[in-house]
């Protein structure tokens, strides 16, 4: 396996649990699925519709958002948005990212030294 290879797949890893955050940063609002791809995309994340909306149905499942189906202007769009859980799950995982990223920058400072 080359360097590109195994830098890939590192990269992918790290990226896995920042999408959720990445995620949930953007429905404090309700979002259909493609208006959040677009929202993070131009923030920066750019994440496939093949990870995007079973993330989306994980969530709900797993009780952090809430959908309804809307038809009034255009195609009928299912719109995402956190419920009282996912915001608490959004401040709980946004306090951790705070938390882990100093001490990475820490334990990465040390290193340039």
């Amino acid at each position: 396996m080359g360097e590109a290879d195994v830098s890939g797949k590192l990269e992918l890893e790290l990226r896995r649990g920042v999408v959720v955050l990445a995620a949930l940063s953007q429905l404090r609002e309700p979002r259909y699925g493609y208006e959040l791809r677009q929202a993070l995309a131009e923030q920066g994340m750019v994440v496939e519709e093949g990870t995007l909306y079973p993330l989306l149905r994980r969530l709900e499942s797993q009780g952090a958002l809430a959908s309804e189906w809307r038809v009034d202007e255009g195609p009928p769009r299912r719109y995402y948005a956190l419920n009282a859980e996912g915001r608490a799950l959004l401040e709980r995982l946004t306090a951790s990212w705070r938390a882990m990223n100093d001490t990475m920058d820490r334990l990465l400072e040390e290193g340039t030294r």
